[in-house]
C-alpha cells in the first residue's frame, strides 16, 4: 500500500564541494525524516576532474558531509542515498566513497548496516562496438552524433544513471547507497517512486531539492531543506531558521537554467513544469502541484559524459594601468600572439587570453557604458603538448604584453604592465568529448549494483 508522505532532507546542493553546515543539517535531522539524500557531482566543474579522473572537492570535507548525513541516518535507522560520488562518479571516487563510508562505520562502533553501490563507467570498446552495429550515439544540446574519432580522443567515460540502480540496491535492502555519476533528480525520486508515489511529483521533488538551499531565500548555500512529498502534491521547508522556501524562490530554482524553463529532460523522460501551481503553505514552507513526467517512447536512452586530454597547461598573469595601453589591449595582445606564433610555428599549441575590467563598470538599473577602465587583468593560458612546450608559450604570450610595440609609445614602456616572473603550473586541459545518449535494451545494463556488510 502507498504510504501517505515522506519527507526527504537534503543536506548540501553538492556534497563535499564545500562543507554542509551543520546547524540547519541538525535542525532537519530532528525533525526524522524518511531518508537522507544527497547529489555529489556535476558536469559544471569541467571536463577536467572527470578525464584526470580526480575530485575538485577536498577529502576532509567529503568526508565531513558523509560523517554528518551517515551519523543521522544510522541512528534513525533511515536509509542514506548519495549520488556521483566524488564529483564525477567514475569507479575510483565511488571506491573512495566507499571506503570513507567503512572507515566512518568502524571509527563510530556503527552496528552492522548494508551498503550498496554502483559503478557508472563505460569502456570505449563497449562504446566502438556499438557504432560498428550501426548503433547512432546522438548528440545533445546541439552535438553531432558520435563519430569513431571524437571517441578515440576521449580518456574516460561515465553513464548517467537514473532511478534504476538506486531502487535496485533499496530493494535488496540497502541501508546506505553510493552511487556512481547520476542524474541529480533521481537521488530524490527513486526512493519516492519506490515507496508508491507519482513519477509526476518524484521527478519534480528531485528538482528542486538537488541544490539544497539554493531554493531558498535569502541566498545561502549548503543549508538543508526537507521535501514532504504526498500523493497530491510537494511541499519544500528551508531548515535554515532565517531562510524560507517561497513561491518566488522554489519557482525560480525550478526553472533557472533553461532556454526553455518550462521543461527539462530526466533520466528517461522529460519534466513539464508548465501547468505548475506554487503556494505559499506557511511561513518557511512553498507548496507545489501540477508537474508532469513525460517519458520518451521507445527504447531507454542513457546519458553519456565524457572528457580527452588536449595537452598540459600553464598560467600566466598580468596587470596594466597605462591608459594608452588598455586602449589598444587588442593590438598589445595581438602582438604577443604573434611572438609566440614565431617561436612555435608549424607546431601544436593553444594560447588564450581573457581580459578582466576591459568594459568598465554599469549600475546595476543602468544601460551598458562602454567606458574605459583604469586597470585590466590578464589571465594567459598556454597549452602543449609537453611541460615544457606550454610552460614557454605561456611565458612568451606573457611576458611580450610587456613589451608590445605601440606606434605613439616614444620611450620607455615601463609602466605598461605588471608582469608576474613566474607562470604557474595547472591541471592539463581537457575537452567534452561527450554530452550524448546511447539507446539501451535495459535500463541496468551499464550499472553493476554491489552489497556488502559493513560495521561490527
Amino acid at each position: 500500500m502507498s504510504k501517505k508522505q515522506i519527507n526527504i532532507l537534503c543536506s548540501n546542493g553538492h556534497l563535499g564541494f564545500a562543507p554542509t553546515k551543520e546547524g540547519s543539517f541538525k535542525i532537519g535531522a530532528a525533525t526524522k525524516p524518511d531518508y537522507y539524500c544527497c547529489d555529489s557531482g556535476s558536469d559544471d566543474i569541467g571536463p577536467v576532474p572527470l578525464g584526470a579522473d580526480k575530485c575538485a572537492s577536498h577529502y576532509e570535507w567529503q568526508k565531513h558531509d558523509l560523517e554528518l548525513m551517515l551519523l543521522a541516518a544510522r541512528e534513525q535507522g533511515v536509509p542514506m542515498i548519495v549520488g556521483s560520488a566524488g564529483d564525477t562518479g567514475t569507479n575510483r571516487s565511488v571506491d573512495l566513497f566507499v571506503r570513507m563510508i567503512k572507515d566512518l562505520a568502524k571509527k563510530h562502533s556503527l552496528p552492522k548496516f548494508k551498503l550498496a553501490y554502483f559503478y557508472s563507467e563505460v569502456d570505449k570498446k563497449y562504446i566502438k562496438n556499438q557504432i560498428d552495429r550501426g548503433v547512432i550515439i546522438e548528440g545533445l544540446d546541439g552535438r553531432s552524433d558520435l563519430t569513431p574519432e571524437e571517441l578515440e580522443k576521449t580518456d574516460r567515460i561515465v553513464a548517467v544513471a537514473g532511478i534504476h540502480p538506486f531502487m535496485k540496491a533499496l530493494e535488496m535492502g540497502a541501508d546506505v547507497i553510493i552511487g556512481g555519476r547520476s542524474s541529480d533528480c533521481a537521488v530524490f525520486a527513486a526512493p519516492a517512486i519506490r515507496d508508491g508515489f507519482p513519477e509526476d511529483l518524484a521527478y519534480y521533488a528531485g528538482k528542486v531539492l538537488e541544490c539544497a538551499s539554493f531554493c531558498a531565500e535569502p541566498y545561502g548555500a549548503k543549508e538543508s531543506v526537507i521535501g514532504t512529498i504526498t500523493q497530491e502534491d510537494v511541499k519544500v521547508t528551508a531548515c535554515h531558521p532565517e531562510q524560507r522556501c517561497t513561491v518566488a524562490s522554489v519557482a525560480g530554482h525550478a526553472m533557472y537554467e533553461r532556454s526553455n524553463p518550462f521543461y527539462e529532460y530526466v533520466a528517461g523522460g522529460m519534466l513539464d513544469m508548465t501547468h505548475c501551481n506554487y503556494e505559499q503553505y506557511d511561513e518557511k514552507t512553498c507548496r507545489i502541484t501540477g508537474s508532469r513526467f513525460i517519458p520518451i517512447e521507445g527504447k531507454v536512452k542513457v546519458k553519456l559524459e565524457g572528457s580527452g586530454k588536449v595537452g598540459e597547461r600553464f598560467i600566466g598573469i598580468a596587470g596594466i594601468r597605462d591608459p594608452y595601453t588598455i586602449k589598444h589591449i587588442d593590438k598589445v595582445l595581438q602582438w604577443a600572439k604573434d611572438q609566440v606564433e614565431e617561436r612555435f610555428a608549424g607546431t601544436t599549441y593553444q594560447l588564450h587570453y581573457r581580459v578582466f575590467g576591459k568594459n568598465g563598470v554599469m549600475g546595476a538599473l543602468e544601460p551598458v557604458k562602454e567606458t574605459q577602465s583604469h586597470e585590466l587583468g590578464v589571465i594567459v593560458e598556454g597549452i602543449a603538448d609537453t611541460k615544457e612546450a606550454a610552460e614557454e608559450v605561456t611565458m612568451i604570450g606573457t611576458r611580450q604584453i610587456f613589451y608590445a610595440r605601440l606606434p605613439e609609445v616614444k620611450g620607455t614602456a615601463g609602466t605598461a604592465a605588471f608582469v608576474l616572473d613566474e607562470v604557474l603550473p595547472a591541471s592539463p586541459a581537457y575537452l567534452w568529448t561527450m554530452n550524448h545518449v546511447i539507446p539501451v535494451d535495459d535500463p541496468m545494463e551499464l550499472f553493476d549494483v554491489r552489497l556488502i556488510e559493513v560495521g561490527r
